[in-house]
């Protein structure tokens, strides 16, 4: 087991890699955003057919990749790897509850562009995630108390001065988000599913690693386990043992209250999570454009952490993906580094991996990542 960390732009190093060389492909893009201010998350990269193609050709036949995506652009990076040459196969939605909605407050504007000063009428308590909209823009505030490391803030409560803002009183721009989708593709391949396993290893997906619940890997909070059927009457009869429910499309945060709901569960990571393994690397805070790290409210916003990278994804999220798509002892490729969650979680499945990330600072964080994940596996 190994994991090969190169330091460069994918579109560059990708060449050096060995046609049908890699089992499978897990990465987290740039979602063309512009996130945080960050200048990779607004380069196009992710809609760039020669690097989608560039996968195809380092994966062996039937290969499998699995890449995130923002819901405003997914659709473009999807129509980028089925351009390069990959058939779409699915696509996974990961959906939580501690999203926070960046929306212009419609009435706040009007009475800003008019000059009209609004009279306070009280103020509210936030934390979390609800201090990095910002009071210049505007924003429509949402209580979210579950992030770490952010300073409970208060944010005083505006009556509508004038009349067109009245009008206009609870309108705004955004939705929450709540959900990321994944695309599933595939490498084509010649001959049948079952030839092109035997001969390659690659093609199909692995149910019963990824199934939910009692007897399978993940989390389940549905009651009933094993397979049931109805009878006329509405009773319930268990046919057999339960080896897990099948793995689903939708993969569900454990703050969303769907206890009946058979999905794979996991929740967005965790301080302790993101920074395990680096003790003692230089912090900093995922945003610099102030001093308070968020662009917004005084002395606020998020705190410094040594894994300072913005958008870290879970380690159970993307075992769970690495298993799901991954032979036995194969090796993952991932384009987009990052801080190195997949090959963390490459590592920890006892998988090899390969990364590329074209960021130098992120180099040492994903080096540091890897030899604790290393010295999380049992002898």
């Amino acid at each position: 087991m190994s994991a090969h960390v190169i330091h460069g732009n994918s579109l560059n190093e990708l060449p050096y890699l060995e046609d049908c060389s890699v089992d499978a492909i897990v990465t987290d893009p740039p979602y063309e955003l512009g996130f945080m201010n960050k200048k990779w998350d607004a380069s196009g990269i992710a809609y760039n057919v020669n690097i989608w193609a560039h996968c195809l050709r380092v994966l062996k036949p039937g290969g499998h990749l699995l890449a995130f995506g923002g819901t405003r652009t997914y659709h473009r990076m999807a129509c980028a790897i089925e351009d390069a040459g990959f058939e779409i196969r699915d696509s996974i939605n990961w959906i939580y509850g501690s999203g926070f909605p960046k929306s212009l407050d419609v009435s706040k504007a009007i009475d800003k562009a008019a000059g009209a000063e609004r009279e306070i009428i009280g103020e509210r308590k936030l934390g979390g995630n609800a201090a990095q909209s910002t009071k210049e823009k505007g924003g429509t505030y949402a209580s979210n108390t579950n992030s770490v490391g952010v300073e409970p803030i208060s944010v005083p409560i505006t009556a509508p001065a004038t009349d067109a803002a009245k009008e206009w009183e609870g309108w705004g721009t955004a939705l929450k988000p709540a959900h990321e989708p994944i695309v599933l593709a595939r490498k084509p391949f010649e001959d049948t599913v079952a030839n092109n396993v035997l001969a390659h290893g690659t093609g199909a997906l692995n149910i019963d690693k990824t199934r939910i619940g009692e007897g399978g890997q993940g989390t389940w909070a549905s009651p009933r386990g094993g397979i049931w059927k109805t009878d006329p009457d509405q009773k319930a009869e268990l046919l057999s043992s339960t080896v897990g429910r099948w793995p689903a499309n939708v993969i569900i945060d454990d703050s969303i209250e769907a206890t009946w709901t058979p999905y794979f569960y996991c929740a967005k990571a965790s301080k302790s999570e993101k920074n395990a393994g680096l003790d003692g690397m230089p912090e900093k805070r995922p945003d610099e454009r102030t001093s308070t790290g968020m662009g917004t409210f005084e002395q606020k916003g998020v705190a410094k952490q040594a894994n300072h990278h913005p958008t870290v994804k879970p380690l159970e999220l993307m075992k769970y993906l690495c298993r799901l798509i991954t032979p036995p002892n194969g090796t993952i490729l991932d384009p987009f580094a990052g801080s190195g969650s997949t090959l963390v979680a490459a590592t920890l499945e006892g998988f090899n991996s390969i990364g590329i990330e074209m960021t130098a600072e992120y180099i040492p964080i994903i080096q540091a990542r890897l030899t604790w994940a290393e010295s999380q596996i049992a002898p």
